[in-house]
């Protein structure tokens, strides 16, 4: 009998390459794309398409049921200012799911969310699942260019940090140069975080990203890809930092090439918690 599995999309790039890895594994893919965040394309490498508005929860699990999925997965990012702008109507399971959590920071809302679909026999899977070592890559230099001895430093400095704000739940990267703080992300995200740092810096920036040090897989995993690279270029940074294994890199190959064309280090280091 053909497994089913059914994968929550938001924006990025890590959705199609779930879907890709799935198909490949042998899964039929039910796809229940968010308006706004997912990419139309995504239909393409999918059985059953679903579109939802932020907040349709209900109508998520009727979809997911009609269609037979007992797996679930998330995929990609929500952008999370929306909920202060009036965009998200929550119907009642999510409702439900909001006057459960103690707030509404991202552990407590997906955790929330992990929780309901749970109930609904239908739990959610570790985002790596599908997922090779090229996507997950193990300690070592990336790049042709390494980390100096400064640029180490920093790294070593701001990856405390970064621990520090994932274990608040505030954020997972953090911006740093001559061993001082620039930015550290919050609801804006990545991107707009390194762009705010390299402003401020005035470029040279070390950049560094890590998992929570109680990372829940089934959500929210540090992510980089080519968006996140083309940040780093025009914030004029030079380092990247990222946790090995623990981090998902997307499009590695041209990822590192680009990189590599514009002299940026990228490093994967093991928890120097």
């Amino acid at each position: 009998m053909e497994e089913i599995i059914g994968i929550i999309a938001g924006n990025g790039g890590l959705p199609e390459l779930l879907l890709k890895e799935a198909k490949k594994a042998g899964y039929r893919v039910v796809l229940c794309a968010v308006e706004g965040e997912a990419e139309k394309e995504l239909t393409r490498f999918a059985d059953a398409v679903e579109w939802i508005r932020v907040g349709q929860l209900g109508r998520l699990v009727r979809f997911f049921k009609r269609e037979g999925v007992r797996k679930t997965m998330m995929s990609g990012k929500i952008r999370k200012t929306n909920l202060f702008r009036g965009e998200v109507r929550p119907d009642l399971e999510m409702i439900k799911v909001l006057a459960n959590v103690r707030d509404h920071s991202d552990d407590s809302l997906l955790g929330g969310i992990a929780k309901y679909l749970d109930g609904q026999e239908m739990p959610l899977l570790s985002s790596t699942t599908f997922l090779s070592e090229e996507a997950l890559p193990k300690r070592g230099v990336l790049t042709k260019r390494k980390p100096s001895n400064a640029e180490r430093r920093d790294i070593e400095f701001g990856w405390k940090l970064a621990k520090a704000m994932g274990r608040l739940d505030i954020g997972q990267t953090v911006v740093v140069k001559h061993q001082a703080v620039l930015a550290v992300e919050a609801i804006e995200g990545t991107d707009e975080a390194i762009l705010r740092g390299g402003e401020l810096g005035a470029g040279g920036v070390t950049v560094v990203k890590v998992s929570k040090p109680n990372q829940d897989f089934r959500f929210d995993v540090p992510t980089v890809g080519m968006t996140t690279l083309d940040a780093m270029i025009q914030a004029r940074a030079h380092v990247l930092a990222i946790e090995a294994r623990r981090t998902i890199l997307l499009d590695r190959d041209r990822f590192v090439q680009k990189a590599n064309a514009n002299k940026i280090a990228v490093i994967c280091e093991e928890s120097v918690e």
